[in-house]
């Protein structure tokens, strides 16, 4: 294969670049290679979300503290995204369809599956409101205005036909993305450093008193991404070669978290130098802010860099989110309009979320995300790898996701997630510290799934048996045999 070969995918029809596969098992002949597939998922690692991410744990608990639940999160992410991937590519199926199979059912699949599309919701938004507020910022357009809404549904709308053709389009847009980005953002740094004196990382402080809620608050927000991030990727995982191995799965989740890494750094060297400039009790909020920021430092080109890097991303959210709810709406509602329409449904609640606020309750968001998704994911992994491949009670390979191949509903698995998340759920009402809520639940869910699993044999993996027609025969000739009356 030239080396050109590697950073594309295979030929294929519009329509299947379309559909992207989003409710069939992906090919053997549709599979990507490995740099391909990373070319896509740049979008991703180069998120607007890094920078704020980066500076919302640095004002936690500062540095060096900070790499605890960065170091946690590198981890958490690669091991995840490692396994979910290995499964994900062997089978050709999405987290969607394999929650068919792996302890949940059909339509319970669907329940998660909503679930997973809530998430790509709630990123659709909030990077989406990067783009207003720095357009809005730099044309002094009030950012709660009709005015600013109409910004944030315009671009909103030009994100989903980047993202109509999948994965194809996704690369095209990536391959010339990334090298905008890196050349932009490298002279907001020159920029931003020429005319000031910057703070040492010596003195890169936490911006409230060190405190062991600080640090698990800190570590909470980054167990919302470990498991999210190699989901995330998984979407696109699964279109990596059958006999790709472990360090090929892990290869790609690095490749990830290197830019990422370098997102969040930079996220904490902005927002540390900003904060100190800033006053008023907007001011940490404004520090984290990327669009605040590069308007400001950069002017007109920054309103540019947040619209394309954020139209890079946002299309990332839009496919996986897209993907998610085709997979739950043909089980729950039998409605198939094809996965690109679902990007629309994304879109409008997104809208009607930024109308409302929502964003102003993000940590309260990335607990739930983290209590549901998470455990969630666990389970999956828990029921591939301990309830089929060691206790084998269930097939290993092949895992079935056609509705008539599996239980509507598997108790095992939706029991084991709604103790979990009930669980979960007291800490985020304050029963006991928010911050250890998806820790708690997290563990839970998958040892619950496990018991249950193998309390019960396995037998929910398969549907109830209905007697075919061959049987029904079978059982009459039975009878007549043992017929007193017969002749």
């Amino acid at each position: 294969m030239s080396l050109k070969a590697k950073f594309r995918g295979p030929a294929t029809s519009i329509d299947d670049q379309v559909e992207s596969f989003a409710t069939e098992r992906v090919p053997t002949n549709q599979r990507w290679p490995i740099p391909a597939i990373s070319v896509v998922l740049l979008g991703g690692a180069t998120a607007m979300f890094w920078f704020t991410y980066g500076a919302q744990h640095l004002f936690l608990v500062g540095f060096p503290l900070i790499l605890i639940p960065i170091g946690y999160f590198v981890v958490g992410a690669v091991l995840t995204g490692m396994l979910t991937m290995r499964v994900a590519s062997r089978e050709g199926l999405s987290p969607n369809l394999l929650s068919r199979g792996l302890g949940f059912g059909s339509r319970g699949a669907a329940v998660t599956s909503f679930i997973y599309g809530i998430n790509y919701v709630y990123y659709f938004l909030f990077e989406g409101t990067i783009v207003s507020h720095a357009i809005a910022i730099y044309f002094e357009i009030p950012i709660d205005s009709f005015s600013g809404t109409l910004i944030y549904a315009a671009f909103g709308l030009v994100t989903i036909a980047f993202a109509w053709r999948g994965m194809h389009a996704m690369s095209f847009l990536q391959k010339w993305g990334f090298p905008f980005f890196v050349i932009t953002v490298g002279w907001a740094v020159y920029i931003f450093s020429r005319d000031r004196d910057l703070v040492g990382i010596g003195d890169w402080t936490a911006t409230q008193p060190l405190t062991f809620a600080a640090m698990m608050s800190a570590l909470s927000l980054a167990n919302g991404q470990v498991i999210f991030q190699g989901l995330m990727a998984t979407d696109y995982g699964r279109f990596a070669s059958q006999r790709i191995r472990y360090r090929g799965t892990a290869s790609i989740m690095i490749l990830e978290l290197i830019p990422m890494l370098i997102v969040i750094g930079l996220g904490c060297f902005f927002g540390i130098n900003l904060y100190g400039e800033l006053s008023g009790p907007d001011a940490q909020s404004y520090a984290q802010d990327p669009g605040y920021l590069f308007v400001n430092v950069i002017g007109l080109l920054g309103v540019i860099l947040v619209v394309v890097t954020q139209i890079r991303v946002n299309v990332m959210n839009l496919y996986s989110g897209s993907i998610a709810l085709a997979s739950g709406f043909e089980v729950a509602a039998k409605i198939k309009p094809g996965r690109p329409w679902w990007m629309f449904l994304i879109w409008g609640v997104g809208v009607l979320f930024y109308v409302t606020n929502v964003l102003n309750h993000l940590g309260t968001f990335l607990a739930i995300a983290g209590v549901l998704t998470n455990t969630w994911v666990l389970i999956i992994l828990a029921d591939y790898f301990v309830c089929r491949r060691w206790m084998k009670l269930g097939k290993p390979e092949n895992v079935e996701f056609h509705e008539n191949e599996v239980p509507k509903w598997n108790p095992c698995g939706l029991t084991s997630l709604g103790v979990a998340v009930t669980i979960g759920a007291m800490g985020i009402i304050g029963i006991y510290p928010i911050y250890f809520a998806s820790f708690v639940a997290m563990i839970v869910g998958p040892l619950i799934h496990i018991a249950l699993t193998r309390a019960t044999g396995g037998r929910y993996y398969k549907p109830k048996r209905t007697a075919t027609q061959t049987e029904v025969n079978a059982l009459d000739e039975a009878d007549d045999d043992h017929d007193p009356l017969s002749v």
